[in-house]
């Protein structure tokens, strides 16, 4: 038979078990509600890109047309409506403009110029680039002075 302080010791022990299983418990629910909200965040990133690859063939047709007829206005408007989808559901465009500084985390530079532009920086924007909830999911393709 054990003793008081033996008694104690073992109820001490489990009882210190018991805690140890419960912060366990409660650091599970925490990682599982982040990776829960990763997949909110982020599950439908495939599908949003090619969206953004749909608004970029907007870009191209409403860069080659003359915007003054219904049919430009209409073009203008389902561009402008799926602009407003992107970005209710996180995408928002890096702006890429000549003079600005290539930065190599939202950038991508897919070819090289001789200007007089002070080097590694931006000289043309080639092709958009898109972040969802502030991750780079598309880096902007940019053209860069050496």
């Amino acid at each position: 038979m054990l003793g008081d302080e033996e008694k104690n010791d073992k109820a001490e022990e489990y009882l210190n078990g018991w805690k140890r299983a419960q912060a366990d418990l409660i650091n599970y629910k925490k990682d599982e509600a982040g990776r829960l909200e990763g997949v909110l965040k982020f599950g439908n990133e495939s599908i949003l890109m090619e969206i953004i690859s749909v608004t970029d063939s907007f870009d191209f047709a409403l860069a080659s047309m003359e915007k003054t007829g219904p049919v430009e206005k209409g073009i203008c408007l389902i561009k402008t409506q799926i602009d407003d989808l992107l970005k209710r559901h996180g995408i928002e465009k890096i702006f890429a403009k000549a003079g600005d500084v290539f930065n190599p985390a939202m950038h991508e530079a897919i070819a090289t110029a001789e200007v007089s532009e002070q080097s590694g920086t931006i000289v043309e924007e080639i092709e958009s680039g898109y972040t969802l909830h502030g991750k780079v999911v598309r880096p902007a393709r940019v053209r860069v002075s050496k």
